[in-house]
């Protein structure tokens, strides 16, 4: 009789947990999104500021019939995510050691950019996105050499008055890793993996992934207008490639579990564990007024504005006819950033969650936009089946 009792009270603990862990939803959104060819596989991660709630991968690296399955080890190129998880960070990092003021003008790091009204573009400006300059520039049409694309960025007019708007674009992340490689006497990619990366154990994280990695990455593209082959383990941006594969914009390989090491520490107010020290021993990567500072909506503009430094949060308004990435559930106060592959990062400081999920939805073509639709209800699933 005692171990039918026992024996009900675990099936019935059981039950519970299954059901507090539930997200078979977001499962089904995920799987049904493969079978209409949204995108190929993918990575799920929901987790909060202490642990890994839920973790999945899904499909395969490509839609043909023997194509490796994607695992918790593939890597995936994050796109537009770089200019938060590296960029910005290293920005932020810098500011909060007193090498860099976010206020100061571009032109004390880079004087070659003081021309065409663009004197008093500062620091702020390119992390608000607000800097008078151009969403984007087909580089790869005009130019072929690093050199050549700098010196374009630094030719570049005004295409509106800085501080009047937002207009999300490539240019300012470049140029914020330009100041990052000025200040630290380091390539992007080499001070990211010192001081940001390896301190928090992320050894799937790099630019330029080597020829092991690389057999981890699912390819992005088939690129019929420029390089003219299936891109895999090479960065998709045109901007970035041509900058040589690290740039402040894109570049970055990453996969879920790697990320999550790094938000957490954002949700943790900068508090991280050395992976490396004997015994666990708390350490900050990030100061707690810092990352206050980068992650909340900056407010202290004339125009309806939704974006924090470097990252976004989300919109009080529909800014077009698409909806919310990250979903209508997840609280207002949360940042979170999306890469153009298929990829983005959220967080919900309310429900102290973090949602991750990686995709190569531009294979083979970018023409598919299905991921539009997938994201916003992949996050509400998650957050659904988390706040059970």
């Amino acid at each position: 009789m005692k171990k039918i009792i026992l024996l009900s009270i675990a099936f019935i603990l059981c039950g519970l947990n299954s059901f507090a862990n539930d997200f078979s939803k977001a499962e089904d959104i995920i799987t049904q999104s493969i079978a209409k060819n949204y995108f190929p596989g993918a990575q799920l991660i929901v987790g909060d500021d202490d642990k890994i709630i839920y973790e999945k991968s899904f499909g395969n690296f490509t839609y043909d019939e023997f194509s490796p399955a994607v695992t918790d080890e593939s890597v995936y190129d994050l796109a537009s995510l770089t200019k938060v998880i590296a960029t910005t960070s290293a920005i932020m990092k810098l500011y909060q050691e007193g090498k860099i003021d976010i206020n100061d003008k571009v032109v004390k790091y880079i004087p070659e950019f003081a021309n065409n009204g663009k004197e008093n573009i500062n620091i702020l400006n390119l992390l608000l996105h607000n800097s008078g300059l151009k969403a984007f520039i087909p580089f790869y049409k005009y130019y072929s050499t690093k050199e050549e694309v700098i010196n374009a960025i630094y030719n570049a007019e005004l295409d509106y008055e800085p501080d009047t708007k937002f207009v999300y674009s490539d240019l300012n992340a470049i140029l914020l890793g330009f100041i990052v490689e000025k200040v630290s006497g380091q390539s992007l990619d080499k001070y990211c993996k010192e001081n940001i990366f390896e301190p928090l154990g992320m050894r799937s994280t790099t630019f330029l992934p080597d020829d092991k990695m690389k057999e981890r990455i699912p390819p992005t593209e088939n690129d019929t207008y420029w390089r003219n082959r299936l891109l895999k383990g090479e960065v998709h941006d045109e901007a970035a490639s041509i900058l040589g594969g690290v740039a402040g914009n894109a570049g970055l390989f990453s996969n879920a579990e790697d990320l999550y090491k790094f938000m957490r520490v954002l949700l943790s107010n900068g508090s991280y564990y050395n992976p490396y020290s004997r015994g666990l021993k708390e350490e900050k990567l990030f100061e707690p007024e810092y990352v206050s500072l980068f992650t909340k909506r900056f407010t202290e503009v004339f125009y309806t504005n939704s974006r924090a430094l470097g990252w976004d949060t989300k919109p009080d308004v529909l800014p077009s006819k698409y909806r919310m990435p990250c979903g209508e559930l997840i609280s207002d106060n949360c940042f979170g950033h999306t890469g153009y592959t298929g990829t983005s990062v959220w967080c919900d400081r309310e429900r102290k969650l973090i949602i991750i999920f990686l995709t190569n939805r531009v294979y083979p073509s970018r023409d598919n936009e299905g991921i539009r639709e997938v994201r916003p209800d992949i996050h509400n699933a998650a957050i659904e089946s988390a706040s059970n």
